[in-house]
């Protein structure tokens, strides 16, 4: 009986910890207003267009440095984040100030992050295996899909947030793989395609 009820506690402390965690807990209040800022347009547009889900988006704060989770799964029927991750930048956005200051780019062969709105798009297997494509939808990233630019894991992004700056990507949004695994699920599951805002 013992060892069910300490399975059962691990089982429910492994869950609240990427469950739904209060806004305060999480963002601080400027970062609070970027992310409500997205969702606003996120939600008018998906009232506009029902091709695209109005139930989870995701949203990228570049702002935050790479070591914090910055990448939120956001639920907009409860107004609420019910998941978050580590996410890399493009290598080209580095300026020289690691982390701090970024820049970004939508040109081909740039190594950067490109800003805007992305459909996340079928799925397929590449070289860091499942991966979704991305299309973009906003002229700071309509080459998305000329580049390749994909959601994708990658063994050395880590799971925890950490103290000092993570992986860059070529340009993806690139993601530990525990982290992919629940985003993946959420995106097999969903009927319609899921927004993704990256933003800075």
């Amino acid at each position: 009986m013992r060892i069910f009820f300490m399975a059962l506690l691990f089982s429910l402390t492994s869950f609240t910890t990427y469950n739904v965690t209060a806004k305060k807990d999480i963002l601080n209040e400027v970062e609070f207003a970027r992310l409500n800022e997205h969702v606003s347009e996120i939600k008018a547009f998906t009232k506009l267009n029902h091709k695209y889900s109005s139930k989870i988006a995701f949203l990228v704060d570049m702002k935050i440095k790479s070591g914090k989770n910055r990448f939120f799964v956001y639920d907009l029927e409860k107004n609420e984040i019910i998941d978050q991750g580590l996410v890399a930048h493009g290598s080209g956005s580095e300026t020289g100030i690691k982390g701090d200051i970024l820049q970004f780019s939508n040109a081909p062969n740039s190594n950067c992050t490109s800003l805007g709105r992305y459909s996340v798009e079928k799925a397929y297997n590449g070289v860091f295996g499942k991966a979704f494509r991305l299309a973009g939808m906003d002229e700071t990233n309509s080459n998305a899909m000329k580049r390749a630019i994909v959601l994708h894991k990658y063994r050395e992004v880590p799971t925890d947030e950490q103290g000092y700056y993570i992986i860059n990507s070529h340009g993806c949004p690139m993601v530990s793989e525990v982290f992919f695994k629940r985003l993946e699920k959420i995106i097999d599951s969903s009927n319609s395609k899921i927004l993704l805002s990256v933003y800075y």
